[in-house]
């Protein structure tokens, strides 16, 4: 199937006779967990320039509460592991990547540690917490809640001592640069130099996900979908965009960023209560507060709805305050700051968008469908999560992704030893200049249509709708040359919540975190496959 395609090729103009150019072995953009590691292995094989669009440790993983899902325990199993992730997914996971995942695990946790990460303990045991849809506690925390930001320190120290990596912060990546469809590097902005050329012999896309194209999100204000958007210009494959995991508890409280209250929180035994103070997870699920995430998500929907109120509320004045101080730090003094003691007062809470199971298609080394291209962590599309993530395995396919990523890089080199010369780019303005743009009032339209009519709950006609205001907005924003990042961010914004619109409206089916209303049945005799989208064209696999 073809659709209109109203996206131009590059986002600037350019000639790279006047340009910088920089040269590197590898490229790797973001400075997340994928990107970090996969930067220190593929600095085995020769240099690496890592890119970030703003500071290195501002990223999902540093905010990243809950912690890496992994065999570990002797109480547990590789089996029980993947069984829980493929009934997660709810039948479109990749059976052969859930396996190599799941089972290389526990090897690159043990990585992790040997580099200097330090989990919580007990008695000097590791110890392991159960989220909802695992059958067993395999969860690894660190700080209590804080183990993104123990797992960014570390791979952050390992690449400051490796030499051979170097790291551009405030460096906004904004398309790749392709022949023959062969990635030969990229176009990049720096606000001291302006546009610059990187080129390298092997790029890798670890750019993070999309959260901010909805108006409530647990993801930081640079994740807006960059990479997915400019492998879409470039051609690259992606797949399963219509599939975006809303996580179900958020601190809602008026003037406070949707900032996450962890999954964890319920595994230790925190309950959800409606405005009434009544407990109501167990009429949705048998698995009550412990159900997969989309189902949790949709019942306080639900009861929000029936209850004709704004949110619900997390209840955790049962738990120990030792425990609540020395298990949730983060939480416990996020709370206190917006004056709620959570060892006397409920936790106002409401879903919000949380993470992109789809992206850049990828097969099981990270390998994108363009020679030289790879592409790890959340930007990515494995087969992992199928239609629904199993909690805490993000960290796990970053770690799992950015290794297998970067080893390829550098065996690549080690194959492939001559150097890449420059070659001649040339992108001519074609743009249209519109005046009088108010870009913020634009982003925060899009964010609310997208939380509106592509959210949770989906249906046909509200998609439509979104689908057709995002391309009316696409006509003379695309089109536009803009020379600062907020535009440009805007610019993927519109081309990122376009390709989920246009996936969430194909799929006429509810499965795992796409919900329609208007088709609440899951059909896997006609949908259970994956909608690929590249250039235009929507298809088909299974």
């Amino acid at each position: 199937m073809t659709r209109e395609n109203i996206f131009k090729r590059y986002q600037v103009s350019f000639d790279s006779k006047t340009l910088q150019h920089i040269f590197t072995d590898t490229l790797i953009i973001g400075s997340g967990v994928a990107g970090l590691s996969a930067a220190i292995h593929a600095a085995k094989g020769g240099s690496v320039l890592v890119v970030t669009k703003t500071a290195i440790n501002e990223n999902c993983t540093e905010h990243a509460q809950g912690g890496i899902a992994a065999k570990l325990s002797r109480n547990d199993s590789f089996k029980r592991h993947i069984d829980d992730t493929l009934k997660t997914g709810q039948g479109i996971c990749d059976d052969e990547i859930v396996s190599g995942v799941i089972r290389e695990g526990p090897k690159r946790v043990k990585e992790l540690i040997s580099w200097g990460a330090k989990f919580d303990k007990e008695n000097g045991k590791l110890v392991f917490t159960k989220e909802g849809g695992h059958s067993r506690p395999r969860i690894l925390r660190a700080r209590g809640d804080s183990t993104g930001k123990e797992v960014e320190e570390t791979l952050i120290n390992v690449v400051k001592r490796n030499p051979q990596i170097r790291v551009f912060e405030h460096t906004f990546a904004l398309d790749l640069l392709v022949s023959k469809n062969t990635c030969d590097g990229i176009i990049a902005w720096r606000s001291r130099e302006g546009k610059i050329l990187i080129w390298a012999k092997q790029t890798i896309l670890a750019s993070g996900g999309c959260g901010q194209v909805y108006r409530e999100t647990t993801n930081p204000e640079m994740t807006t979908g960059d990479g997915i958007a400019m492998a879409y210009r470039a051609g690259v494959k992606l797949q399963d965009l219509e599939f975006v995991q809303f996580h179900p508890t958020t601190l809602y409280v008026a003037g406070a960023e949707r900032v996450l209250i962890s999954e964890t929180v319920r595994g230790e035994g925190g309950v959800l209560r409606n405005k009434y103070g009544e407990l109501f997870m167990s009429k949705y699920h048998p698995g009550a507060e412990l159900a997969p995430r989309d189902i949790v998500s949709r019942s306080i929907v639900h009861e929000i709805r029936r209850t004709d109120h704004t949110h619900v509320y997390l209840d955790v004045r049962h738990i120990s305050k030792e425990k609540l101080r020395t298990r949730f730090p983060k939480i416990k003094k996020l709370c206190a700051s917006f004056g709620i003691n959570i060892t006397r007062q409920l936790i106002p809470v409401h879903p919000s968008a949380h993470y992109m199971i789809g992206g850049v298609k990828v097969d099981q080394n990270g390998r994108t469908s363009m020679k030289n291209l790879y592409a790890c962590g959340e930007v990515s599309c494995t087969g992992l999560h199928g239609a629904n993530r199993l909690g805490s395995n993000s960290l796990l396919e970053g770690l799992v992704f950015g290794y297998r990523t970067g080893s390829m890089a550098g065996m690549e080199l080690g194959v492939k030893k001559e150097d890449l010369p420059p070659r001649s780019f040339e992108e001519p303005s074609k743009s249209y200049s519109y005046s009088e743009l108010d870009l913020e009032d634009l982003k925060n339209s899009l964010k609310s249509l997208m939380w509106r009519s592509v959210g949770i709950e989906r249906e046909g006609k509200h998609l439509k709708e979104a689908i057709r205001n995002i391309k009316h907005w696409s006509k003379y924003i695309i089109s536009n040359e803009f020379s600062s990042p907020l535009g440009w961010e805007i610019q993927n914004m519109l081309t990122v919540s376009l390709l989920i619109s246009s996936a969430a409206f194909m799929r006429c089916e509810t499965r795992g975190v796409h919900y329609r209303l208007d088709h609440p049945g899951t059909d896997d005799k006609h949908w259970k496959k994956h909608i690929i989208v590249y250039n235009g064209k929507y298809g088909f696999v299974r």
